[in-house]
């Protein structure tokens, strides 16, 4: 089921199908509507009763129309005398009045006004009594001489003339417009009329050969349309239902599928559609209307392009509605539910409103009175004086309201910038603004007051850690001095030597995690004395380096340095750079994968210089940046190594104290290390 509905195939055919069902279904009914008013009719089509009656309905028409020479009509006239100077006029027009038959371009008439004695045809002759005299020997001929009637065509003899429905609607009477130009009402037994019908010319015709042989076509298959149109009806039915089933669909996707076509203004669409639409079938509606090959083939060719486009309209309707757009797709919904959402927020502001809003609410309402109330009084000049004299005291009660809005603004930001030296004079304020006041002076002291018990309880805690540390030093120096004593003794048992080396690793660890705690304290704190000089940045890195080279080859680590080749000098406390750099290259021994290189890069741009270290962990950091920068965290959990868990909170800090920046990159093992010290900005690197 899902391969049928998203099937492009099946689409294109039944999109293909429908236009051609349509006109059968339309010739169709059209082929029914022919046989039920004609079905009957077996002879030849000059001998039926329709071309009986638009032969008729033509004549009267021409007896209309030549007597309204006074009207638009005569500019279809020549006005012309005959051998004996008789004045007669000729009709240069061919009017088209039934262009399934095309007969009226075949009657030839002449119509003789019994009170002028004025002839009017549309024969070009130089002997009009011989024509008149000559037109009983064509076949098919209709006279009305003298009130008599003698004619060819059987339904319009004078037997069966007065069921002729278009004589009785005639009343046998002529509306024409007299010389004054007022109607006058004729009867038709004021002319002599003689008409026949050029058969030959006819049957020359294109177009009425084509009629003959649609007319024959129809007569002969009375049971094909009542087929064609069963079998049209259903088939279109079906594919019809299976379009609305299938259009919105593709494979893979159950939710209809949407293009930009469908997300644009249904109304625009519709206008577009609709007006293009009806253009090409009415285009087409014309070419029929001329019934030859060509014109037919534009006709097609119209309908077909009205359909395509009609198809596009209708397609993305029905997307629309199955996806549950189709309201929201009007500009005209968008703009009502707009007004509505506006309506529905300004009825809950009117049913919510505060004090300060029912007070703005009702300065527009009274600004609004007394301008109009002014306005309407500016024809004087006092009014016009005190409207601008209005207008002038709310610009600057307006601008005034600004200044001290501004004014409010401007404290709230210092206070997101962390100033808390923040007062603002609420006396030069009223209203709102001035309870505003009030509350951010409140905030400010608030906040300072929090600021300074920060910092109280930091400095506590320093002075805890330091007081600790000093305690714990005293008889840790102890025991390392003790420790060292007992390994100075000739001892015999292995045991005990074991015992001892493990508390002098023990306790000097202890020593070192007591001097990173008393250090780290100290960073955090900023309670570190810098001496601050020029530093040669290369001769630091590469001494380190020096010093860690046992240990990077015992990991058969590969240092890989890229620095400039001038000397770079930064000015910072030289101890302290060194503890940075040793912290992180004791970092890397202790946690980078064995055979791997560290990657060491020091670039400078005018007065700034960037360090980094790379190197690739031996364990995945399922841990951000922020958190191992942290005190006691370490990159491995378990633990198993050796360290504090406070070397890069260290080194963050002594940074930061010698005005540098330190940042820590992790993205999977890889592990980034980047420091800036200088005056511009990191980014300008």
């Amino acid at each position: 089921m899902n391969k049928i509905k998203s099937s492009n195939v099946l689409k294109g055919i039944s999109f293909v199908l429908i236009p051609i069902l349509v006109l059968i279904l339309a010739f169709s009914i059209f082929h029914m509507l022919f046989l039920h008013e004609y079905g009957n009719e077996s002879k030849e089509y000059t001998k039926t009763e329709n071309f009986s009656t638009a032969y008729f309905r033509f004549v009267l028409n021409q007896v209309t129309r030549a007597q309204n020479v006074s009207s638009e009509e005569s500019n279809n006239y020549l006005e012309l005398e005959d051998e004996n100077g008789n004045l007669y006029y000729y009709d240069s027009s061919n009017y088209s009045y039934d262009y399934f038959q095309g007969i009226e371009n075949y009657i030839k008439y002449i119509i003789v006004d019994k009170q002028t004695n004025i002839m009017y045809t549309n024969i070009r002759s130089t002997n009009y009594s011989e024509e008149i005299a000559n037109m009983k020997n064509n076949s098919t001929y209709w006279e009305y001489v003298d009130s008599n009637i003698d004619t060819s065509i059987e339904y319009i003899n004078k037997d069966n003339i007065k069921y002729n429905y278009t004589y009785y609607y005639s009343n046998r009477e002529v509306n024409v417009i007299d010389a004054n130009g007022d109607l006058e009402t004729r009867d038709l037994d004021d002319f002599n009329i003689y008409t026949y019908y050029d058969e030959t010319a006819a049957n020359e015709a294109i177009d009425l050969q084509g009629g003959r042989e649609i007319w024959n076509f129809l007569i002969e298959n009375k049971t094909l349309p009542i087929y064609a149109c069963g079998i049209s009806s259903i088939l279109l039915i079906a594919i019809v239902f299976y379009l609305i089933f299938a259009i919105g669909h593709k494979d893979g996707k159950e939710e209809i599928t949407l293009n930009s076509l469908d997300k644009m203004s249904y109304e625009l669409i519709t206008i577009i559609c609709g007006g293009m639409s009806i253009t090409f079938l009415t285009l087409a509606i014309a070419a029929l209307s001329m019934l030859n090959y060509i014109t037919i083939l534009f006709a097609f060719i119209g309908y077909i392009i009205a359909y395509m486009i009609s198809s596009i309209w209708l397609v993305t309707s029905i997307k629309r509605i199955k996806a549950k757009e189709f309201l929201r797709s009007f500009t005209t919904y968008k703009i009502i539910r707009w007004f509505y959402h506006k309506f529905k927020n300004l009825s809950a502001t009117f049913r919510n409103k505060t004090k300060e809003s029912q007070k703005a609410f009702w300065y527009y309402v009274a600004f609004v009175v007394i301008s109009l109330i002014l306005a309407a009084l500016s024809f004087t000049g006092l009014g016009l004086l005190l409207l601008i004299a209005f207008w002038i005291y709310v610009y600057f009660r307006i601008r005034k309201y600004v200044n001290e809005q501004a004014k409010i603004e401007e404290a709230l930001k210092n206070i997101y910038e962390g100033k808390t030296d923040i007062y603002v004079d609420e006396s030069q304020l009223e209203g709102i603004l001035r309870r505003m006041a009030i509350y951010i002076n409140d905030i400010a002291g608030g906040f300072s007051n929090a600021i300074q018990e920060s910092l109280k309880s930091e400095r506590l805690k320093t002075e805890l850690i330091t007081n600790v540390s000093h305690d714990i030093k005293t008889p840790l120096t102890s025991i390392i001095n003790y420790v060292d004593l007992i390994k100075k003794e000739d001892i015999q048992n292995e045991k005990i030597k074991e015992y001892v080396d493990i508390l002098d690793k023990k306790s000097q660890r202890l020593k070192k995690l007591t001097e990173d705690l008393v250090e780290a304290s100290k960073a955090s704190s900023g309670n570190i004395k810098l001496n601050l000089e020029d530093i040669r940045v290369k001769e630091l890195i590469n001494q380190t380096i020096g010093e860690f080279k046992d240990k990077f080859e015992s990991k058969n680590l590969i240092i890989e340095t890229n620095m400039p080749k001038e000397d770079i000098k930064i000015t910072a406390d030289n101890r302290y750079m060194y503890r940075i750099i040793e912290n992180l290259f004791s970092n890397i021994t202790k946690y980078a994968q064995d055979r791997t290189r560290v990657y060491i890069d020091v670039k400078k741009k005018n007065k700034n210089i960037e360090i980094s270290i790379k190197n690739i962990s031996k364990d995945r950091l399922n841990i951000s940046a922020d958190e191992l920068m942290q005190r006691f965290v370490r990159g491995d959990k378990s633990r198993f190594t050796e360290g504090s868990g406070l070397g890069l909170s260290i080194a963050k800090s002594l940074t930061e104290l010698q005005k540098g920046t330190f940042d820590i990159t992790i993205d999977g093992d890889l592990f980034k290390v980047e420091m800036f010290f200088g005056t511009e900005d990191k980014n300008s690197l």
